[in-house]
C-alpha cells in the first residue's frame, strides 16, 4: 500500500469568492486568525497556519522537495540541506527526529507499507541513484544508472526524479531529470522494462512525478505530472498513451490521489520563461477537469477547454510536491523558496 491509498474525506467548507486580495510575504504577519485569507473554490477552500513546521537554526533547509506520511501520522520532509536531509514532524510542526548528510541533490520522496514494515524511496539528483532506506535512515538498497539498456554513455545523464510503487512490490523510476525514461522494477531491484524518453513520446523536461492509479474500473494506470509540458499523461504499465491533458498556465510536479480527486501542485504559472513567477494547486475531479485552485485564479472553460490560469494571493513561491493527509490538511514542501519550511493549509 502506498501513500496515496487513504480514505476519501469530506472537504465541506462556506461558499464565496477568493478573499486573498494581498501578497503574502510571510503567515507569521497574521496576528489574528480572521486576517488569515481563503483560498480556493467550491468545495475547496483552505486558510493557511501561519507559522507551521518552522524550527530554528540547528535543523535548517534548502529546498523542501517532497513529503511523505507514515502509518502514525509522523510527517517526512526531504530537504537537500545535508546537515539534515529527512525532518521529521508531528502534525502540529514540532521536530519528532531528523537523519541524513549524503543526499545532496535530495528530490523525490515516497513511503510504502511492506507489511512487516514502512520504508523509504529517495532520489538523488546529484547522486544520480534511487536509495530505498528504512524510517530512519539506513540505507536498504541504492540502485544506479542502468547502463544494462544502452541509453546512457555516462552515468551523470540518468537524473531520477521519483518513484512510483505497485502493491506487489515492484516500482517505477522516472528519470525526469534525465533522458525521460520510464523504469520498472520488482520488489529486490531488478529492472523488468523501460520505455518513454524521445522515441516514446516522452518529452524532455516532463516525467517528473506521478502516481498509479487503482480506482479502476480498468486495469491500474500511472499518472504523470509532465512539469515544463503544463500537462498530465495517463499511460497504461507499459507506456502506452491513454490521454493528455492539458493544464495551460501550470507546471505540475506531482500528484496525490484523495478519494475521486487529484491534488496536484505547481512549481509556477510560467515557467521555466519567468523563474520569478509563483506556483498554486489544483484539485481535479475524476473527469480531470479542475474545480479549485489553491492559490491561483478559479478553472474557467469555454466550449470545454481550459483557459491558462494564473498565480493569486502571493502563498506560495514554487510547490514542488504536497501531502493529504486523513483529517483534510494539506502540506506543501516548496522548491527553491529562499530556504523556507513547508506551508499547511486547512479546510475552510
Amino acid at each position: 500500500m502506498t501513500r496515496f491509498e487513504i480514505e476519501r474525506r469530506a472537504f465541506l467548507c462556506a461558499s464565496g469568492a477568493i478573499t486573498a486580495s494581498a501578497a503574502i510575504d510571510s503567515l507569521t504577519r497574521f496576528a489574528a486568525a480572521d486576517e488569515v485569507p481563503t483560498l480556493g473554490q467550491g468545495e475547496f477552500k483552505y486558510r493557511p497556519v501561519p507559522g507551521w513546521g518552522v524550527l530554528d537554526a540547528k535543523t535548517p533547509v534548502k529546498n523542501c522537495s517532497a513529503m511523505v506520511t507514515d502509518s502514525q501520522g509522523r510527517i517526512y520532509l526531504l530537504t537537500d540541506h545535508t546537515s539534515n536531509n529527512v525532518i521529521v514532524y508531528d502534525k502540529e510542526g514540532r521536530l519528532i527526529s531528523k537523519w541524513g548528510g549524503r543526499f545532496t541533490g535530495a528530490h523525490g520522496l515516497e513511503i510504502v507499507d511492506e507489511g512487516n514494515r514502512e520504508i523509504l524511496f529517495i532520489t538523488d539528483l546529484s547522486l544520480n541513484r534511487v536509495f530505498k532506506t528504512t524510517l530512519e535512515g539506513e540505507i536498504l538498497m541504492e540502485l544506479t544508472c542502468p547502463k544494462s539498456t544502452g541509453k546512457y554513455a555516462v552515468e551523470k545523464e540518468y537524473r531520477p526524479s521519483w518513484t512510483l510503487h505497485l502493491p506487489d512490490g515492484d516500482f517505477f523510476v522516472l528519470d525526469g531529470y534525465g533522458k525521460d525514461y520510464i523504469f520498472r522494477y520488482d520488489r529486490d531491484g531488478k529492472l523488468l522494462n523501460y520505455f518513454g524518453g524521445p522515441e516514446g513520446g516522452i518529452d524532455h523536461w516532463g516525467p517528473h512525478g506521478g502516481v498509479i492509479d487503482t480506482r479502476g474500473p480498468g486495469d491500474p494506470e500511472m499518472i504523470i505530472a509532465m512539469s515544463d509540458q503544463q500537462s498530465i499523461k495517463r499511460l497504461s504499465l507499459d507506456g502506452k498513451l491513454i490521454e493528455t491533458i492539458h493544464l495551460p498556465g501550470s507546471n505540475p510536479r506531482m500528484i496525490q490521489i484523495v478519494g475521486e480527486y487529484l491534488f496536484v501542485p505547481h512549481l509556477a504559472d510560467n515557467w521555466p520563461k519567468d523563474r520569478e513567477s509563483r506556483g498554486y494547486v489544483s484539485v481535479l475531479d475524476r473527469d480531470y477537469r479542475i474545480v479549485s485552485n489553491i492559490g491561483a485564479t478559479a478553472p474557467n472553460y469555454v466550449d470545454g477547454k481550459l483557459q491558462p490560469m494564473h498565480e493569486q494571493g502571493g502563498l506560495f513561491q514554487h510547490p514542488h510536491d504536497l501531502v493529504v493527509t486523513a483529517d483534510g490538511a494539506i502540506y506543501v514542501p516548496q522548491f527553491a523558496s529562499g530556504n523556507t519550511y513547508p506551508i499547511k493549509l486547512l479546510p475552510a
